[in-house]
């Protein structure tokens, strides 16, 4: 068992735990011994991770939408949770060109009536809320981008999140502060360009380079030559569990809130810097490990996004002793390997087995690394 056995037993909300990353934390909490209780939409991928991992039996699923403030409310008050982790999100820059009000809806409003529910909680809680990398003022630097950089956004997803994130610092002077004794702690996450197996969602480069492969076809390639922090799911969501059982570990002492206060703020958890490749890059490495090819796709009237984006994770190496520990490489192995082996289940196992083994493969290299979250 990780995490100091912290979460064994505890109630752990989770918004948007049918999408991909939260299926992904869903896994691990519940491996955790945590009881997870989730709150979102239905998977809107057919395949979905959620449902390849049998989590709507394993987990207290609750079917709500975050922009209904009174069911969210009365979720919280009922279930009274030890840890919440707020995911529930539109995630994808070019659809939120075709929808832009939605987007903002869910990001931001739907963001404002979760710590809205939590205000009203009346119990001690951590709560980790999950932006982007993209909710900042992106200057295309060369430097990866630190925690008190300006925020902003070119596209309505990106300034959506950073809107998410104005409002996040707002509610924590406000509503939770830690020096006039508030009982939930708060903190904004954000995290890079995420890979991993079970990701179906349209529009992501690895889940068409998957399909695209699967039917024996070249993968059409739109910006070949933007960079991207690319990493693991597992890595941003080790500092997720992280970042909550500290703050959950402090809350409990009642002291230190000097401490606590520091955690109570916004983190970046990107990849190692050698992590920051271009997109050509990344297909290149797929395709040494599922043969097949690629081409480049112009298209002039396409829609602006990132050319160059880079983290900084001083700040939780310094304050939580967190690190990356899978380079570009090695992510870009465990995210084919698992299509590759679902594609051969009946001789790999299930979604679950090759999700599990996963987990417990990166747990045992950030023991070998020396992070402390994965001793035993």
């Amino acid at each position: 068992m990780s995490f100091n056995n912290f979460y064994a037993g505890k109630t752990v909300v989770i918004t948007g735990h049918t999408g991909f990353k939260g299926a992904w934390l869903s896994e691990w909490l519940v491996s955790l011994g945590a009881h997870v209780v989730g709150f979102a939409q239905k998977p809107h991928t057919d395949p979905a991770l959620f449902d390849q991992l049998g989590l709507a039996s394993r987990v207290d699923h609750r079917i709500g939408n975050v922009c209904d403030r009174a069911d969210l409310a009365r979720l919280l008050k009922k279930v009274q949770p030890d840890v919440c982790f707020h995911l529930a999100a539109q995630p994808l820059v070019r659809y939120a060109y075709k929808n832009p009000v939605g987007t903002y809806a869910v990001n931001v409003m739907g963001t404002v009536n979760f710590l809205d529910a939590l205000s009203g909680l009346g119990k001690r809680c951590s709560a980790v809320l999950i932006t982007t990398d993209k909710c900042y003022d992106n200057k295309e630097w060369h430097y990866g981008y630190r925690e008190e950089d300006p925020l902003g956004g070119h596209d309505p997803y990106s300034s959506s999140k950073a809107a998410a994130e104005i409002a996040i610092q707002s509610f924590r002077k406000a509503f939770f502060s830690i020096q006039e004794g508030a009982s939930v702690g708060i903190a904004s996450v954000r995290a890079g360009n995420v890979l991993g197996g079970g990701d179906w969602a349209e529009d992501r480069l690895m889940t068409e380079c998957i399909r695209y492969l699967s039917s024996r076809k070249s993968i059409p390639v739109r910006n070949p030559d933007s960079t991207r922090p690319w990493q693991h799911v597992l890595e941003p969501l080790s500092g997720y569990l992280l970042l909550a059982q500290r703050i959950g570990e402090l809350l409990e002492l009642e002291v230190d809130r000097e401490d606590l206060d520091a955690l109570c703020s916004s983190f970046n958890f990107g990849p190692l810097l050698c992590s920051n490749k271009p997109v050509r890059d990344c297909v290149d490495l797929v395709l040494k490990y599922w043969k097949g090819e690629w081409h480049h796709v112009h298209d002039p009237e396409a829609p602006h996004e990132a050319g160059r984006l880079h983290l900084s994770v001083d700040k939780a190496n310094k304050l939580l002793g967190w690190h990356p520990i899978w380079d570009f490489e090695r992510t870009i192995c465990e995210t084919v390997t698992w299509y590759q082996k679902m594609e051969k289940s009946s001789t790999y196992g299930s979604a679950r087995e090759l999700t599990a083994a996963q987990i417990q493969a990166y747990t045992e290299d950030a023991r070998q690394f020396g992070l402390a979250w994965a001793q035993k």
